[in-house]
């Protein structure tokens, strides 16, 4: 603020002299045309006529003065020009630096904002519409975590110079920040196909591979497209360029969510799924703190025998605000907001609890999120937790699927070893649905195969191919790993498993998922729940995973 007023008073001082100067040379102009009307005529007599009698000294002398101020009226004048060209030049670099993105050259939030309500109000005195489509670049912290950010850098200008040589004369191209970039495109509000057209040509353009630092970096686009019409198609609604890109930013997430690569015009239910995925990320971390998250328990039996085995823990949410909450909804939520970890330990912590008052020879399995193995004290943290709970490890077995096999073989083998080391059993769930090799099998120590719920499935039906679950079967005996078969509904499976050989089942055939009570009432029932865990043995197998958890640490 002080230095603008110093600026402003800088400004007004310079007026001030401009207008002295100019009032001065303007005077001495008058002055010579007087002065000079005079003097001039005696002088070209005296050349003329060779006579000795010149001009009055004095009026030689004004004349001379007179030259002199129109002399330094000019020079004044010419500073003033190009003191005034200088401030016209700092002028348009402050503009450019308010209004300009400095790497790629494109125009910034701040003027993409104005420029796009400048370009609504044209479109509606001439009947058309605007699209404002919203360009993110996907994976480009990947580009800037293998490549560094020089070339990231690089990635931004290309993709700018690419998107902007498709642009029509009246389009509009800006850098919104970071990754993100927003086209304002006029069209005729009859041919939004025209759009999309445009889109199509983004995506192709920019994922054509770059050359860049000697690497070939190739990227993609999610794109989300709002317009001055509701949807695709529709009646004309009031908007700005705030809602424009609120209703494009909607839009371009949800194609993330979709898969990337893709484009969708911004759709109102868009934005109550957004509403209802806020309020999904809200009460998964305050559930977790309030226990609102409980495990049930599926029961494991052996098909042949029909004893019980044990239990799959499941997780349940009974949200207060959304009711009860599907686990094929909130789970994929709490890994992409980093709080499956978190919630696993807190559902264990709770199996465990439960599972104390069980048979000791009842088993409880706990499936691993692919999030969880990404960290490298999962082994540690599971050992911990054990020893909290003062819960013998021969009785927990991890469940890995097979597609976190192939994110780090190392890290797993790792964690495997230090959990199998403590007793704990790890299985391999839903065989046959990924990529694991024979030579994997081999060297990762897995202690169970999970025939997953897909194969067995087809086996209730009367001309099924039972071709597949044999397979898995053979192989489990040949790698000398037990089987579990899931996904168990109807008698027609298990008469089918039981011809194959033996193995663990479970599936809705022997009864939905339970809660802890009636998973209690049940074994009470049958005689398998106990008074008091055997705290000695408890505390001595506390003691050895304490023991082996500090030496990994």
């Amino acid at each position: 603020m002080v230095e603008l007023r110093g600026k402003k008073k800088d400004g007004l001082e310079n007026t001030r002299r401009d207008v002295v100067a100019l009032g001065i040379a303007i005077a001495a102009i008058i002055m010579f045309v007087g002065t000079g009307s005079a003097v001039l005529p005696q002088i070209i007599r005296q050349w003329t006529t060779g006579t000795a009698n010149g001009p009055d000294m004095v009026l030689n002398n004004a004349l001379l003065l007179n030259i002199a101020l129109i002399i330094f009226g000019w020079r004044r004048y010419r500073e003033l020009r190009a003191e005034i060209d200088t401030r016209r030049e700092a002028e348009e670099r402050a503009r450019q630096l308010a209004e300009i993105d400095p790497l790629t050259g494109c125009h910034n939030r701040r003027s993409a904002t104005h420029e796009t309500d400048r370009a609504i109000a044209r479109t509606q005195r001439e009947s058309k519409a605007i699209a404002f489509i919203m360009v993110d670049l996907d994976n480009f912290k990947q580009v800037n975590d293998l490549n560094g950010h020089q070339a990231g850098d690089e990635v931004l200008v290309r993709a700018a110079e690419r998107m902007s040589a498709l642009l029509p004369r009246d389009a509009l191209l800006a850098r919104l920040g970071g990754d993100e970039f927003a086209v304002v495109y006029p069209y005729e509000r009859n041919s939004p196909d025209h759009v999309e057209q445009f889109v199509s040509r983004l995506i192709d353009s920019v994922a054509a591979p770059m050359t860049i630092q000697g690497q070939q970096i190739e990227i993609t686009l999610s794109i989300g497209v709002s317009s001055g019409l509701s949807g695709r198609h529709g009646e004309r609604s009031e908007v700005d360029a705030q809602m424009l890109m609120h209703q494009a930013d909607i839009a371009m997430y949800h194609a993330k969510r979709q898969g990337k690569n893709r484009y969708y015009w911004f759709e109102e239910t868009m934005e109550n799924e957004l509403r209802f995925r806020n309020q999904l990320e809200t009460g998964i971390r305050l559930g977790i703190g309030k226990n609102e998250f409980v495990p049930h328990y599926e029961q494991q039996v052996d098909i042949n025998t029909g004893r019980l085995m044990g239990f799959e823990m499941l997780a349940r949410w009974n949200s207060p605000r959304l009711g009860m909450v599907s686990p094929e909804i909130f789970i994929p939520v709490a890994e992409e907001i980093g709080v499956i970890g978190e919630l696993s330990e807190s559902l264990m912590r709770q199996a465990f609890s439960d599972a104390k008052e069980w048979h000791p020879s009842l088993t409880i399995s706990v499936n691993i999120s692919p999030v969880q193995l990404r960290d490298p004290w999962f082994s540690q943290k599971i050992l911990k937790l054990l020893l909290e709970c003062n819960f013998p490890p021969q009785r927990l077995d991890i469940e890995i699927t097979e597609s976190c096999l192939h994110e780090n073989v190392g890290v797993v083998r790792s964690m495997i070893t230090s959990l199998k080391n403590q007793g704990v059993k790890i299985s391999l769930d839903d065989f046959g649905t990924g990529y694991s090799s024979l030579a994997q099998l081999r060297s990762l120590p897995f202690d169970r195969i999970k025939i997953d719920r897909s194969f067995v499935s087809e086996l209730k039906e009367e001309d099924a191919n039972s071709q597949i679950v044999a397979a898995i079967i053979a192989l489990g005996a040949g790698l000398d790993m037990p089987i579990t078969a899931e996904g168990i509904e109807d008698s027609t499976i298990l008469e089918t498993l039981k011809t194959m050989g033996e193995m663990k089942g479970q599936g809705y055939h022997y009864g939905r998922p339970e809660c802890a009570a009636d998973v209690r009432k049940r074994l009470e029932r049958e005689g398998l729940l106990v008074a008091r865990p055997d705290t000695t043995d408890d505390a001595a197998r506390g003691n050895a995973v304490a023991e082996e958890a500090r030496k990994t640490a």
